[in-house]
C-alpha cells in the first residue's frame, strides 16, 4: 500500500492525499508535477524511475489507511521551498 508522503520532496509543496499533482516513482519518491515535469523531465532523481501521476486514495479509507505525516526533503541542487512556505517561516 503507498504511503502517501505529504510533500515534494524537492520544493516541499504540500500533497495531500487528494493532490492531482502528486508524482510517485515505483520507490514511492514524491514530487509535485512542476518539479518532476520541469526539473527531472518525469525522472525520479533518486533512483531513475519513472515519475507517474499518484493515485488518489479514497477519503472513506483514508481513516483506516491514513497517509503518512513525515515530511521527506531531500537537496537536489536547485530546489527551494515553495513561497507558501517561507512565508509560514516569517
Amino acid at each position: 500500500m503507498l504511503i502517501l508522503k505529504p510533500n515534494c520532496e524537492c520544493c516541499d509543496k504540500d500533497l495531500p492525499p487528494h493532490a492531482q499533482d502528486a508524482r510517485v516513482c515505483t520507490f514511492e519518491c514524491t514530487f509535485c508535477a512542476a518539479c518532476a515535469e520541469d526539473h527531472f523531465n518525469n525522472i525520479c532523481p533518486n533512483c531513475g524511475g519513472e515519475q507517474l501521476r499518484r493515485p488518489i486514495r479514497p477519503a472513506h479509507h483514508l481513516e483506516k489507511s491514513p497517509a503518512s505525516t513525515k515530511r521527506f526533503i531531500k537537496d537536489h541542487g536547485f530546489c527551494k521551498p515553495t513561497s507558501h512556505l517561507q512565508e509560514e517561516a516569517s
